[in-house]
């Protein structure tokens, strides 16, 4: 397996022991976040492209069905390439596409060519942002790889969150061609600061040798293949994706479900105002981006365990929705607290696990979050139609109770910190 390492003029690796810049650091965060953003900014819009393109509101959901697609090929296909190309040279490449994805949407002038220019920014649009944090894990040297990759998702809540405030007031301005035209033109400004600031590394194997690495040298199918390799071998991969499975499935019976009551009597709210709940969360989310930091001190089980234990308890205040906003408001910040907390520790455990390869590690660990956010979609809509809100609070409940449960059976075989890995954390070791 290969690594790549971010390498002086001479060609020798940095320190392990020196810091990441602070400036270097905040242009992953906001890179992740724009990248993200692209992927999200088409859903206020649903309303809009249906008139504009002449279909039904009902099937409006497939532009956003499109990006999914999108995403889930892109952790299949593109992420692991971060592994075997220069990472620079490959973020740039897939900016610059994701940028004639955009243009292309806006002059889109059919519904085929909508959905196919959708896809195409879910692609790309996904593959910069996991791409962008495996990068940013690559780069930070093992005592701080937490709060780097902590640092960096933390961008991309931001941008997911602000991503539908943004898109409905560009468009109240611009109409929607010009949320994406918009878009275009950030992805260029931001392809000129990466050109600039993004550190060169050579895709080098563990010993450090640059040249001739055994994934230089690997097929592309090949690459691929070894994912699998990674998910049967790597029981770090196995345990977190399980944890992260069912966070997201908790996460994703919430969020499906929230607009069902909110949108009926005695609420009548609008999508926007139904949406700007997100933001609610974004405190929480952001505060949790420490929890890589307190992986990196050997605090991850314990952050897992409380994280586990906050998620399960926020559905208490989530119950009582009809009683009163403020328990919402409560619920929503202990809810993306507690889950971008898992999230972040997660991540520092896995780039950990098997430092040379990130990307193909990201790549499968995010297939585990795309199952549980389409499986708890799934059960939020079945469960409210049947037992209405205080079944979905049940539900979630529950699913965050089966992941409390699963991380304590599985805690003998966890390392603790994200700089160390013990022998049995992997199969066949």
């Amino acid at each position: 397996m290969s690594s790549c390492r971010m390498t002086q003029p001479d060609g020798h690796p940095h320190a392990a022991a020196a810091r990441m810049p602070r400036a270097l650091v905040g242009t992953f965060a906001g890179a992740a976040g724009l990248s993200v953003a692209n992927v999200y900014y088409a859903q206020p819009l649903l309303d809009t492209l249906a008139d504009d393109f002449g279909i039904s509101r009902g099937v409006a959901g497939s532009v956003v069905t499109a990006t999914q697609v999108g995403c889930a090929l892109a952790l299949l296909f593109l992420v692991p390439l971060g592994d075997q190309w220069e990472r620079r040279r490959l973020m740039l490449v897939q900016l610059a596409l994701l940028a004639v994805s955009l243009l292309g949407v806006s002059m889109a002038t059919s519904a085929a060519g909508l959905l196919l220019g959708m896809a195409a920014v879910g692609l790309l649009g996904t593959a910069m942002t996991q791409g962008l944090i495996a990068f940013a894990s690559s780069v930070a040297g093992e005592h701080e790889r937490g709060r780097v990759v902590g640092a960096t998702q933390g961008g991309v809540v931001v941008g997911l969150l602000l991503a539908r405030v943004m898109s409905g007031a560009v468009a109240d301005l611009a109409g929607w061609r010009g949320v994406y035209l918009a878009s275009t033109a950030a992805m260029l400004v931001l392809g000129m600061i990466l050109w600039r600031v993004l550190p060169r590394q050579a895709v080098a194997d563990e010993s450090g040798d640059p040249k001739d690495s055994p994934a230089a040298r690997q097929s592309y199918g090949v690459l691929l293949l070894s994912m699998f390799e990674l998910l049967r071998h790597e029981r770090t991969l196995q345990i977190r994706g399980a944890i992260a499975l069912l966070m997201f499935m908790a996460f994703s019976v919430f969020w499906s479900a929230l607009v069902l009551p909110l949108s009926a009597a005695p609420f009548h709210f609008s999508h926007t105002a139904v949406g700007a709940f997100g933001l609610v969360g974004a405190a929480g989310a952001i505060a949790a981006a420490r929890a890589g930091a307190w992986a990196d001190r050997g605090w991850a089980q314990r952050t897992t365990g409380l994280s586990l234990a906050l998620l399960t308890l926020a559905w208490l205040p989530l119950a009582g929705l009809h009683a009163s906003l403020v328990w919402l408001v409560l619920g929503v910040l202990l809810l993306d607290l507690a889950g971008q907390a898992i999230h972040v520790t997660n991540q520092s455990l896995i780039f950990a696990a098997r430092t040379d390869a990130p990307s193909r590690l990201v790549g499968v660990y995010m297939l585990f979050y795309a199952a549980g956010s389409g499986l708890g979609a799934l059960g939020a809509t079945a469960t409210y139609a049947s037992f209405g809100w205080s079944g979905v609070c049940l539900l979630g409940a529950g699913v965050s109770l089966a992941a409390l449960a699963f991380w304590a059976a599985t805690l003998q075989f966890m390392p603790d910190a994200a700089s160390s890995t013990s022998p049995s954390a992997r199969l066949g070791a």
